[in-house]
């Protein structure tokens, strides 16, 4: 800790910690005169100060509001890095994970199902629990067509040399698989012949995430730039755009 250090060396370490989390010109306020960004930055210097090997933060931004909360986990990042501490971060906000993270843990049920990077988490699940609990993306049916070597959905054709990841061992000889659709594989596409009824909309500024119902009543997101603002019950055009496609053993 600091008990150890001269007065003279004390005022050092507190000194270069404030600049560090952007608090040098602060150092004479009360806690009540910061904001709740400023109180977390202050915290990540205390626990800074005795140059620990090992920090934890446990879900140290849920009380923030969502832009302060990503661009002090950002911050939070570059300052471990500067010192070379490790940090082990408890959260159940994935943007927060994604950003601040090296590698990450999800837990099923107390136990550590997939340890991996953020991409391959989100690129390439382990497991259907995986799949479904990172990003925004639906299960929809498929069947293997190995004469074609093709998978084959409701919205059209995938070769298996194209990025198809089969989840287990036995999968690519079985028949009916369940393939992963994450919102940016579903194309909004006025001209395709494939016809989706919009369901529910969510504004998220830049872009619209798309509720769609195709035909046989599967249900799939869609990621659309703002600009396309359909009503609910409308029907617009999509076609498949997915590079990259995870398939599983169907769920019966």
């Amino acid at each position: 800790g600091l008990r150890k250090l001269t007065m003279a060396e004390r005022k050092a370490r507190v000194d270069k910690l404030l600049r560090l989390v952007g608090l040098g010109t602060h150092a004479r306020l009360y806690p009540h005169e910061l904001s709740g960004g400023q109180q977390q930055r202050v915290a990540l210097a205390r626990a800074l100060a005795p140059q620990p090997d090992l920090l934890l933060l446990d879900e140290p931004f849920s009380n923030l509001d969502v832009d302060l909360r990503e661009r002090l986990a950002l911050e939070v990042r570059d300052i471990l890095k500067e010192l070379g501490t490790t940090g082990v971060l408890v959260t159940h906000d994935q943007h927060e994970a994604f950003a601040i993270a090296d590698h990450i843990g999800v837990m099923q049920n107390g136990e550590i199902v997939q340890w991996d990077t953020a991409y391959n988490l989100y690129h390439k699940p382990g497991n259907r629990f995986v799949a479904d609990f990172i990003g925004q993306g639906v299960f929809t049916p498929g069947t293997i067509d190995l004469p074609n070597q093709q998978v084959n959905i409701e919205l059209g054709s995938l070769p298996l040399w194209q990025g198809v990841d089969f989840c287990s061992p036995d999968e690519k000889n079985a028949h009916q698989v369940d393939v992963l659709l994450r919102a940016d594989d579903v194309i909004h596409d006025d001209c395709s012949p494939l016809q989706a009824e919009v369901v529910r909309k969510a504004f998220r500024g830049a872009e619209f995430l798309y509720t769609l119902r195709l035909p046989s009543g599967q249900v799939l997101l869609a990621l659309v730039p703002s600009h396309h603002n359909h009503a609910i019950g409308e029907k617009i055009g999509i076609r498949l755009g997915a590079d990259h496609v995870v398939t599983f053993p169907a769920d019966k």
